[in-house]
């Protein structure tokens, strides 16, 4: 499935990310065939985007961001050439967040309560239905009402709905970013994006997206 949203944040600047002091600083040895500066470059504005959408505070989502490139850079050693960076990038970024915010992350997060609810159900006869319908609806609607409902899910639904949705990454992929089953990335998931079609049913309806 192609990614749902990428909502346009600030462009970060990667010397305010520490890149700067990072080139001041003996690297710990890596593969010499592997730009571990540049790799990061590709991915600032990725990470941004997601620490601002995790802490939904600007400031400390650069913060956050600094911090996991400060923490990658120290450990680059231990990434393999050749597997997903972006990927290695973001476990770290969510394990620091976990850690900062342990005490909103471990509050209770169910979406046990949440009831079956489509929005591709209530299509106009004259709209289109892809593979994945869910996905397409949420496609359809703006990117600011979205990533409002998205910032509004529990950390664990929104963390997932964000590495997958969001940032396109596989469910195994997001599973070993997480540390937990695949079985568990797809049930936030599927709650998550029911929970979004419920919060967004309102301004679908306005927007004429549905009926």
């Amino acid at each position: 499935m192609e990614t749902m949203l990428a909502p346009p944040v600030a462009p970060v600047q990667p010397k305010s990310l520490a890149l700067a002091s990072m080139s001041q600083q003996p690297a710990p040895a890596a593969a010499a065939d592997f730009d571990f500066e540049a790799a990061v470059a590709e991915n600032i504005d990725a990470l941004y985007r997601g620490a601002l959408r995790m802490t939904r505070k600007p400031e400390e989502a650069e913060d956050l961001v600094q911090e996991t490139f400060l923490r990658a850079y120290r450990f680059q050693h231990q990434f393999q050439p050749g597997t997903n960076f972006k990927a290695w990038l973001f476990k770290i970024q969510t394990n620091l967040f976990r850690s900062r915010y342990r005490k909103q992350y471990n509050s209770p997060q169910s979406l046990d309560n949440t009831e079956e609810f489509y929005l591709y159900q209530h299509l106009g006869a004259d709209v289109p239905q892809g593979d994945d319908p869910a996905a397409d609806v949420l496609d359809k609607l703006g990117v600011e009402e979205v990533r409002k409902a998205i910032e509004d899910l529990p950390p664990a639904y929104r963390e997932t709905v964000l590495l997958t949705d969001v940032e396109g990454f596989s469910y195994k992929e997001t599973a070993e970013i997480l540390e937990v089953p695949v079985g568990t990335v797809m049930s936030r998931l599927h709650r998550g994006r029911q929970r979004l079609q419920e919060s967004l049913y309102d301004y679908a309806k306005e927007s004429g997206v549905v009926e």
